[in-house]
């Protein structure tokens, strides 16, 4: 009986130990965490599909302690003369937030202002003639605002 319960012991203290070392590991982010970010917040279209992917997902990188919130695009219309600009802004915002967090903002802030421009360019080429040109100039302004004011 002693080396039953000698044994039980054993296997409840090891369970214990378990239960601690995971709940220490879920909430320290993973070490590539900024690798990830920086997969996410490029200018190429393979990066936002990733990001938006991953956004569709969150609850599957929620070891990373990812900021996803978002207020889209501020004060400015989120889909200004009916272009959907949100998820750019979306994108843009993460960007942001996330590299404010890690501290490593003003190192990243062009490029992640140079990734909003893209993705809002990559919206106007949906469309062409004059509403394309619209277009482009409101992805112009809406750059410009934030590469000034972001």
């Amino acid at each position: 009986m002693r080396r039953t319960l000698a044994t039980g012991l054993t296997a409840s203290a090891l369970s214990l130990v378990t239960v601690f070392a995971a709940a220490s590991t879920a909430d320290a982010a993973p070490a590539d965490k900024p690798q990830v970010l920086a997969s996410w917040t490029q200018t190429s279209a393979s990066s936002y599909n990733s990001w938006v992917a991953a956004r569709g997902n969150q609850s599957a990188w929620a070891a990373y302690g990812f900021d996803w919130s978002t207020d889209y695009c501020s004060s400015s219309p989120d889909n200004p003369f009916g272009f959907p600009f949100s998820t750019s802004c979306a994108r843009h915002d993460f960007g942001y937030r996330n590299y404010k967090a890690l501290g490593a903002f003003d190192a990243n802030k062009a490029r992640i202002d140079s990734a909003f421009y893209e993705d809002l360019k990559r919206v106007c080429a949906g469309y062409s003639g004059a509403t394309k040109t619209a277009c482009n100039s409101t992805a112009w302004t809406y750059y410009q605002a934030v590469k000034a004011f972001g």
